[in-house]
């Protein structure tokens, strides 16, 4: 613990304050926390719309630029990790047990309950279903997500640097990021980490819980969903202290090899053509509608700009309260790629096999549904042990999906761990074991906590509030990253 810095007892102290006021004034923190969220997304869903927007574009411009070529990290390094385990571990740590948990009811609810424009049931809210899914948890996501880690990557590996948030603001403050300011910058940073992964811990406790509760009639109960963050916690402890090579690594190996089961197995068992061709129809409306959907504020209907806050504006500033979490894991495990590689990687991989999971889960929910079986009327914990139902070996595959959920579960909160030690420890890219377990602890406290005293929304509608100074931060890190790239090409320029 001698290792530790400032950042590391500032912000748990604040953690702690807000958790104690959610413990002890539960309804007070709900309705503030509530009233913050919404008029943030009232008052600056335009805002969301064009940043989203502007990550996006910037990644592109990187790909198709002579900034592409350039290596995170220097000239003769080489990635730590092969492209399998690569792939699985920003995917584990980015979206997985998100895909798991909504795979099913994302796109019936849109079907169904919440379509973006026509009225439920309809023919148009089918095709809708997947478009808006696809859009939500697309190349914008991922583009939010790689702004931050390849920021962080190139100044890590490339320049030497420390791996910290603040490091990345060096070029456009200088030694202004080594006093107050650099820290203030970490400690947000921080802050989101752990309030995201404690709400994190507390969601999956309870899907699993309600995978239990559909499988062995277990009650969903606040003892059960405490078991299971106590198991989860000793699991993902002993994983962060194997070290990310081998931990981490084996687990999101793990992770897809029965991710990739359910979906084969599913969509044999699904109706494989209906899956195919609309997952084909969709990802053409999804290209289609990509400029259109990016800025769709709707001004002048008030439904349908409810629906864009609601749903495109929360998805935009969820993304980018996670951002700091999984860019910086991303960032660790991506020595040695060159910039374009990277974005492709990062952009397009994890997109498409978002967009095959979500036809092949969504639309097997949509046919079960339309054939009688009232998926929607499940929780959104248990539509996927709803679909499972419907098909031959049942229980089995409900197993895996258990199984899966946990191994996403564990996967998330032990990449957490090592994110705020490496934060903590001034950038550290080995933080001592003693910190990633203190971390580990109380992330999982936090979340039983807030669990007991049913304050897991607010906590979450905190993590989304503070989402927004951060997206100034990103906004800074992107001028400051460009101004880098610029003086190292006219090094190269002068060099020859």
């Amino acid at each position: 613990m001698k290792r530790v810095t400032s950042v590391f007892w500032i912000t748990l102290a604040i953690t702690l304050s807000i958790s104690i006021w959610g413990v002890f004034a539960p309804e007070n923190f709900e309705r503030i926390s509530s009233e913050l969220m919404g008029y943030i997304s009232t008052h600056f869903g335009w805002y969301y719309l064009l940043i989203v927007t502007l990550f996006v574009i910037f990644c592109l411009y990187l790909i198709i630029s002579p900034f592409g070529k350039i290596r995170l990290g220097k000239p003769n390094d080489r990635p730590d990790f092969s492209y399998t385990s690569w792939f699985a571990m920003l995917f584990s740590a980015g979206m997985g047990i998100g895909l798991v948990f909504y795979g099913v009811a994302s796109p019936v609810s849109h079907y169904l309950k919440t379509p973006p424009i026509a009225e439920p049931g309809t023919r148009e809210a089918l095709e809708d279903s997947l478009r808006v899914t696809f859009f939500h948890y697309g190349i914008h996501a991922w583009a939010i997500y790689a702004i931050i880690a390849l920021i962080l990557a190139y100044f890590t590996f490339r320049h030497g640097k420390r791996g910290l948030i603040s490091v990345t603001l060096e070029p456009l403050f200088g030694d202004k990021m080594d006093g107050v300011w650099g820290k203030t910058v970490d400690i947000l940073a921080v802050f989101a980490t752990i309030v995201g992964v404690a709400t994190t811990l507390g969601f999956g406790a309870a899907q699993i819980n309600g995978g239990f509760t559909y499988l062995l009639g277990i009650e969903s109960t606040f003892f059960v969903q405490l078991l299971i963050i106590l198991i989860v916690t000793v699991l993902f402890m002993i994983s962060a202290y194997t070290g990310l090579s081998k931990g981490i690594k084996y687990l999101s190996n793990v992770n897809m090899i029965l991710a990739t089961t359910l979906f084969v197995i599913t969509l044999l068992l699904g109706p494989t053509q209906y899956i195919l061709d609309s997952l084909t129809d969709s990802l053409g409306a999804y290209i289609q509608s990509l400029p259109t959907e990016s800025l769709r504020l709707s001004p002048n209907n008030e439904a349908e700009n409810q629906w864009v806050i609601d749903w495109t504006v929360f998805f935009w500033a969820w993304w980018i309260a996670w951002a700091p979490f999984v860019g910086i894991f991303i960032a660790r495990i991506s020595r040695g790629r060159t910039i374009r590689e990277f974005l492709l990687g990062v952009l397009i991989v994890p997109s498409v096999v978002g967009f095959l999971w979500f036809s092949t889960f969504g639309i097997s929910g949509i046919e079960a549904q339309n054939n009688g079986v009232d998926i929607a009327g499940l929780p959104d914990e248990q539509a996927l042990f709803g679909l499972f139902d419907t098909f031959p070996f049942s229980v089995l595959l409900s197993v895996l999906a258990v199984i899966l959920i946990s191994t996403f579960f564990i996967t998330s909160a032990d990449s957490a761990t090592f994110v705020l030690g490496m934060q903590t420890t001034n950038g550290s890219l080995s933080p001592a074991t003693s910190v990633k377990f203190v971390w580990g602890f109380f992330q999982s406290a936090i979340a039983a906590v807030l669990l007991f005293t049913g304050g897991l929304t607010a906590l979450q509608n905190a993590l989304i509030v503070a989402a927004l100074p951060f997206s100034f931060i990103m906004i800074i890190m992107i001028f400051s990253f460009h101004k880098a790239l610029l003086k190292e090409k006219l090094k190269e320029d002068k060099a020859k």
